[in-house]
């Protein structure tokens, strides 16, 4: 089988369990780091002619990652496009399960799946819950909103982002209003912006900020597995 990954989360995930399926990865496809496959240009903006040329019997795609005029037009080509969809942890597990066994043929799933279902099973939360702005980026300021996976983990580990109930899943909110919002803390994940040290936390004076592993908070593959001890670690 050949398998083409326009998800960094997928690529690792299909490389890690399956290795010599994939025959294409996006540019941001930085998981393996030894990886070596076509490159097919970003998540955004696939190069349909690259991808149809690699004769894949598999495109992996995601609905929030991917655009649906660059999917049609795999598929007008001939090629069969599997689109994931996922909002929370049980719904990644689920969703993993059916492109590693359903989609890319594997006879089982993987162990690396059954330790992250593990790992994530149970309380993680440690100590009281805090409540956080989680913004992913800036110029202009954007946070999480409703229904996000990286807000469903962080609920499980005991921090309630305040932007949950927002209508849109990724609002513009003015700094001003994000400083008045009463939050215990800022969690300042390092993808898709990358926030650092010197870049995110001077924005929010007083308030404690948490700097992520945006892998470990937005990916759904094999850090999963590790994702609650890090991000613990982090948050604390």
């Amino acid at each position: 089988m050949r398998v083409v990954s326009l998800v960094p989360s997928l690529t690792e995930a299909v490389a890690v369990s399956a290795p010599g399926l994939l025959v294409g990865a996006t540019d941001w496809c930085s998981h393996p780091a030894d990886l070596d496959v076509v490159r097919v240009g970003g998540t955004k903006n696939p190069d349909v002619e690259a991808i149809v040329r690699l004769r894949p019997d598999l495109v992996l795609a995601n609905e929030e990652e991917n655009r649906e005029p660059d999917l049609a037009a795999l598929r007008e080509s001939g090629l069969d496009v599997m689109v994931t969809v996922i909002r929370d942890l049980p719904q990644a597990l689920a969703e993993l399960e059916r492109v590693l066994v359903g989609g890319c043929g594997l006879a089982a799933r993987p162990g690396w799946l059954d330790a992250a279902e593990e790992a994530w099973s149970g309380s993680v939360a440690d100590g009281p819950r805090r409540t956080a702005l989680v913004p992913v980026w800036r110029r202009p300021w954007m946070v999480l909103g409703r229904d996000t996976f990286a807000g469903d983990l962080l609920a499980r580990l005991g921090v309630d982002h305040l932007y949950a109930g927002h209508p849109e899943r990724y609002p513009r909110v003015p700094l001003d209003a994000l400083r008045a919002a009463g939050a215990d803390l800022v969690v300042l994940p390092d993808e898709p912006y990358r926030f650092t040290a010197d870049d995110g936390p001077e924005a929010f004076p007083g308030l404690p900020a948490a700097l992520v592993s945006g892998r470990h908070l937005t990916w759904y593959g094999p850090s999963l597995a590790e994702a609650p001890r890090v991000l613990r670690a982090a948050l604390r």
